[in-house]
């Protein structure tokens, strides 16, 4: 029987509004779909014929959505890239509409799709809950909708959004992301409300894919400085796709900024290094570390927690090469925890039972 490795990000792709998501829509929005001809949602983040969005040995011969076959994804994930269990995280255009009752039906459609098509067919696959952060209600009642199936076990949000996480207006989101166990899954994207970068916008899609970690940077400041994990202190946020060697130099600038001006913020009452060692976790696809191994020991050192590390592949997402999605280099120690024990913890509804 092979090891024990919870990949802990994959993503099935949508292969079409038309052809996937119709026949879970409400009768409104297939009536829309239809006379309206919608039936392209694809965030630009991962444009389906760029290459990072899908490796070639991934991709289907048909000329199919990479990650839209679940033959093929189970092939992939499971016999080449030797995950036993793993979580399906859905980046598609829902999330990213405005009208906020159009999102929350695509995203209901996406949640039934996801269980009837793939959980039920494969019981080693989970999945996260996909919510209209546009609308938080409605986030609320998807959530209260699915959070009775074990099978889900996490809330899943885009990076870049319409307001910053930490804001008062999404409280209710982590109150019962909390209650159910349910981490929140920050996952590199946006909804296109303004630009990728805090001093304007790019010209070319390799600099708003660099720039991506400011928006999780920004985040965590927002989630930590307006007050969520003092409200809810149980709360998991997992970084998706978010890198993961810039991370001790942010959590020394913040800690120092926090001493300078913790006076605006009395209710932080521990630095912010802290809190992020105990509340936030990150996927280990991409590594953007050097290759040597002193330079990865140096910074998996200098981040000071080894229960922050989650393992993940990002299948189809191209991300590396060959067939092992564990990055070089990584102490062996670390290896073991990011695989299993690590995923436990953070995501408390696993059940490795089937």
């Amino acid at each position: 029987m092979a090891a024990t490795r919870i990949d802990c990000d994959i993503h099935p792709a949508v292969g079409g509004t038309r052809t996937t998501l119709l026949p879970y829509l409400s009768d409104h929005w297939k009536e829309q779909v239809v006379s309206r001809a919608i039936d392209g949602l694809d965030l630009t983040s991962y444009p389906p014929s760029m290459p990072l969005s899908g490796r070639a040995d991934w991709r289907p011969a048909n000329g199919a959505k990479p990650g839209s076959d679940l033959a093929m994804v189970q092939k992939g994930a499971f016999d080449q890239l030797g995950a036993s269990h793993a979580i399906l995280n859905v980046l598609y255009g829902a999330q990213a509409v405005f009208d906020a009752y159009m999102a929350a039906d695509f995203c209901k459609a996406i949640n039934d799709w996801i269980a009837a098509e793939w959980l039920a067919r494969d019981s080693r696959l989970r999945a996260s809950i996909v919510v209209p952060m546009q609308a938080p209600d409605l986030a609320i009642e998807e959530i209260e909708r699915r959070a009775g199936d074990n099978r889900f076990v996490s809330i899943l949000v885009l990076a870049q959004g319409e307001t910053l996480l930490g804001r008062r207006h999404f409280w209710p989101v982590y109150q019962l992301a909390e209650k159910y166990k349910l981490p929140l899954a920050i996952h590199a994207g946006t909804q296109y409300r303004q630009a990728p970068s805090s001093a304007g916008w790019p010209s070319h899609r390799y600099e708003y894919y660099f720039v991506e970690a400011q928006a999780f940077q920004a985040q965590i400041l927002s989630l930590i400085y307006e007050g969520v994990f003092g409200k809810y202190p149980n709360l998991k946020v997992v970084l998706m796709e978010s890198g993961v060697s810039w991370l001790p130099a942010f959590m020394w600038r913040a800690n120092k900024t926090w001493r300078g001006v913790r006076v605006e913020v009395p209710w932080v009452e521990r630095e912010p290094a802290s809190i992020i060692r105990d509340n936030f976790r990150v996927t280990m696809q991409p590594f953007d570390a050097p290759s040597d191994a002193k330079s990865v020991e140096e910074i998996i050192d200098q981040i000071g927690s080894e229960k922050m590390f989650l393992f993940a592949s990002d299948y189809p997402h191209w991300q590396f090469d060959g067939d092992d999605p564990i990055p070089p280099n990584l102490p062996k120690s670390i290896i073991a925890k990011m695989c299993v024990d690590n995923p436990l913890e953070t995501f408390p509804r696993l059940s490795l039972a089937n």
